[in-house]
């Protein structure tokens, strides 16, 4: 029985432009502020914890451990929820 998804997986998710993710501003209520685009949108608190790893240069090895540790998720969930949290990230950007 296989415990864990393949990590194959993280080196296949491109993370979105780092440039446009250190530009956001993020409130503590879960409000993200483009500055340049004007927009915006809410994120819940695991949303937050993503994004701050992400703007603070983390690999997605490294958001999904921080996500894990923060929010006691295993890590095959853990890194599902940030795989598709990245997926509504790189839409929104668009």
């Amino acid at each position: 029985m296989e415990q864990q998804q393949p990590s194959h997986h993280r080196q296949a998710v491109a993370l979105p432009d780092p440039a446009t993710l250190k530009r956001l501003a993020l409130s503590d209520s879960g409000f993200v502020f483009d500055p340049v685009t004007g927009n915006s949108f809410t994120a819940n608190g695991s949303g937050l914890a993503i994004l701050r790893q992400l703007q603070g240069g983390s690999t997605l090895g490294e958001v999904v451990a921080a996500l894990g540790a923060e929010f006691e998720v295993v890590s095959p969930v853990a890194e599902r929820d940030v795989i598709e949290f990245i997926g509504q990230l790189r839409n929104a950007f668009k």
